[in-house]
């Protein structure tokens, strides 16, 4: 059977993919993720306010179910799941994420805290007054209406904001590729930037800053960073450092108290994660300073009690609170809006000036919808003053008409054939009549009570009323000065209509280190044959009974503020700082020390305090034969890791030995190697070099083909027996010869 090749269309694989994702990227920016730059909404919140306006729910009716919201909206708006615009909707009354509200939520919507809103079935919202300045004069024609997804209805492709939204309201969102982040500003702030730029197009952004000093957030806080504003307000783009607001306070038994009265923006939402941290820290005890946290917040404001204890620093514990909570965090500023399909980075001045063109587009069209309407009705108004001087004529004229188009067409065009009339001086009258067809409709839908003098003497004064109208709506239109005045005018009453205090401080604050306050003191680190290390204190050290120690194969005594070091036998030193290791009681497990530090699979041969090691020496010796001698000051190092000698690809280390000042110093002290053979060797240790630890070492002694070092120790001349153990021989003595010979066989009992 052939083929049919004909619909088979060739595409590169490459290309095709490159188109599809570009356009998939493109609906995503355009169509869900950043907001337009002249309403400052993103199409899901468009939509909800739309919809929300068609069914009427504005601040002085009753709330509507939010299911029923979000219905209409997914039905005939934006059908991309009801999750989705039911949490846009729930933003939207969010008193603390936006300084105007845009809904006004009746029910539980969640809170600062964290808990999330109620299902849409159980709540309740209605547009709010801060949504009404979004929507006024929608159905005057302002702005264009688009087909919806499926054309079956028209939507509005932006609202006719009479606020600059965006910058007061703030946004964020993340689209592909790219997002927006937006701070919220202080709307009468805001207001007055736009009034002044209006004065003065050619304004800079500093002096647009001296009425915009910087962000206003809805939770307070203060700006520690704000030398940074200028750059973000210039570029668009930056990073402002938010700092909880703090109050100290006197507390019980001579303690005092941080509270904390305002959040961080960026926390809102969330306060609860911001109490959990500082509970965490407090039963970790990384701030040994703090004896209790308590979340007194009510709804008078945010109030986060901190108890600290008696004689403690408590700017040196806020300084580390700000540095290991989100007391104090960052918000990334990207100015970043649509404008005529396309994604810009904008600064401040572009921003208003984005609002301010908008603004001079919308009165424009208002007040040219005004005149319009204004000169239709004096037109009707006219005619039916004309009509009234003549009323007796058009009784006639309609008493002699046999239809309605037949007295309307003499009332427009003065024909009389056909009308009976009551004498040829009507008839010749009525010829004469020249009327509009709408001043005709309104002329033949008059009723009679508009005869009454009254009725005609308020015709009279609605002309009057409307010439004088006509007259400033086109002084309006004429002048953009005038249509400047009128902007002005109204963004004044806006502003006292939301008139709010500057919530957010704006400071440039040093941030200092947080100074840990440590007490020194001798703690005890075990570590049993399994590699589960843990500390205690010399007190519960000191109690422990010797059967209760016989468990740990290791034990060293340091300082709460040392360092553990580990060596091992592939010539590695492992570095803990005593802070990591955990502290338990006795009968705890602990933590395996592969946990603790990067140490894999290796064979550790020795557990030291990196304070007693800097005091001393190491002796290595490795099993090749190698050895010397190495000052613990050469392993002073930061690093987690190190390398402690030199090794060839066939040795590794065969013993470490610590040497204390004492033992280093005897002349009689010696050095005893064993080797896997069985035979030993010993040799003073004076004999041995102290060589730096990148060294490989001098021969220390002679071996047999296939021969290791086993063992190597220092002994003095009053020690009889040391333990020898390996991994091959279970633990021995071995004794002491006052002579030994080289290669001489080790006694072993």
């Amino acid at each position: 059977m052939k083929k049919d090749t004909e619909n088979i269309i060739q595409l590169d694989f490459s290309e095709e993919m490159k188109n599809s994702y570009r356009d998939y990227a493109l609906s995503v920016i355009i169509a869900r993720a950043l907001p337009d730059v002249r309403d400052g909404l993103k199409p899901v919140q468009r939509r909800i306010l739309y919809s929300m306006s068609e069914l009427g729910l504005d601040p002085k009716k009753p709330h509507r179910k939010s299911a029923r919201i979000v219905g209409d909206t997914m039905g005939k708006y934006h059908p991309h799941g009801d999750s989705s615009i039911y949490d846009a909707l729930v933003h939207m009354t969010e008193e603390y994420s936006l300084q105007i509200p845009l809904i006004d939520g009746h029910g539980n919507f969640g809170s600062i805290d964290g808990d999330g809103a109620a299902a849409m079935r159980y709540t309740e919202a209605r547009l709010s007054t801060g949504a009404m300045t979004l929507l006024e004069h929608l159905d005057k024609g302002l702005v264009e209406f688009v087909p919806n997804f499926d054309e079956s209805e028209q939507e509005p492709a932006v609202l006719p904001a009479m606020l600059p939204n965006l910058l007061i309201n703030g946004t964020t969102g993340i689209a592909v590729g790219m997002a927006t982040n937006i701070p919220t500003h202080n709307p009468c702030e805001v207001i007055d930037g736009v009034i002044a730029y209006i004065d003065k197009p050619t304004i800079t952004i500093p002096e647009l800053m001296q009425y915009i000093p910087g962000p206003d957030f809805p939770t307070g806080g203060t700006i520690v960073n704000s030398e940074v504003i200028p750059t973000i307000y210039e570029t668009g783009e930056g990073r402002l450092k938010i700092r909880a607001k703090t109050e100290i306070e006197p507390g019980e038994s001579g303690r005092k108290n941080i509270v904390i009265t305002e959040i961080p923006y960026t926390v809102a939402g969330n306060k609860t994660k911001l109490v959990e941290s500082l509970v965490d820290l407090m039963k970790d005890k990384v701030f040994d300073e703090i004896y209790d946290v308590r979340d007194e917040s009510s709804k008078e404001g945010i109030r986060i009690v901190i108890e600290v204890k008696k004689d403690r620093n408590i700017e040196n514990l806020l300084n580390g609170l700000y540095k290991k909570t989100v007391m104090e965090d960052t918000y990334g500023v990207n100015l970043l809006a649509v404008k005529k399909q396309q994604p810009i980075t904008f600064n401040l001045k572009s921003l208003i000036m984005e609002f301010v063109s908008f603004q001079e587009e919308l009165y424009t069209k208002q007040y040219q919808h005004l005149l319009n309407k204004a000169e239709k009705r004096l037109e009707i108004v006219d005619g039916l003053i004309r009509a009234t001087d003549v009323i007796d004529l058009i009784i006639e004229i309609l008493r002699g008409s046999s239809s309605v188009k037949q007295a309307k067409e003499c009332l427009i065009h003065g024909i009389t054939e056909e009308i009976k009339f009551k004498s040829e001086t009507s008839r010749k009258q009525a010829a004469k009549l020249d009327f509009t067809e709408r001043q005709a409709d309104a002329i033949l839908a008059m009723p009679l009570s508009k005869l009454i003098g009254l009725e005609i003497l308020k015709l009279h004064e609605e002309n009057k009323n409307l010439l004088n109208d006509i007259e400033r709506f086109k002084k309006i239109l004429g002048s953009q000065k005038e249509l400047f005045k009128v902007i002005k005018n109204n963004l004044r009453e806006y502003k006292k209509q939301f008139n709010a205090p500057r919530r957010t401080m704006l400071a440039n604050m040093q941030t200092t280190d947080y100074v840990e306050e440590v007490k020194i003191e001798d703690i005890y680190v075990l570590i049993d044959k399994f590699g589960y290390t843990k500390s205690v204190d010399s007190a519960a050290y000191s109690r422990a009974n010797e059967e209760s120690l016989k468990e740990y194969v290791h034990t060293v005594k340091m300082k709460n503020n040392d360092r553990l070091c580990l060596f091992t036998e592939e010539g590695n030193m492992y570095q803990v700082k005593a802070e990591k290791i955990p502290k338990c009681k006795l009968k705890d497990k602990g933590t395996l020390i592969h946990n603790l530090c990067k140490v894999d699979k290796e064979e550790i041969l020795i557990y030291i305090s990196f304070e007693e090691l800097f005091e001393s020496q190491l002796m290595f010796t490795t099993k090749n034969g190698f050895i010397k001698l190495v000052s613990g000051i050469e392993f002073e190092t930061n690093r987690a890791v190190i390398s402690t000698t030199k090794l060839d690809a066939d040795d590794a280390i065969a013993s470490i030995v610590h040497l204390s000042g004492h033992v280093a110093s005897n002349p009689d002290a010696k050095v005893i190697l064993l080797t896997e053979a069985g035979l030993s060797l010993g040799f003073p240790l004076n004999e041995v070099s102290e060589l730096k630890k990148t060294s490989r070492g001098v021969k220390g002694i002679a071996l047999e083909k296939e021969d290791k070092v086993a063992f190597a120790t220092v002994v003095t001349p009053e020690t009889e027996f040391f333990e020898y153990k390996s991994k091959n021989l279970s633990a021995r003595k071995v004794r002491n010869r006052k002579r030994g010979a080289k290669g001489q066989k080790a006694v072993l009992s």
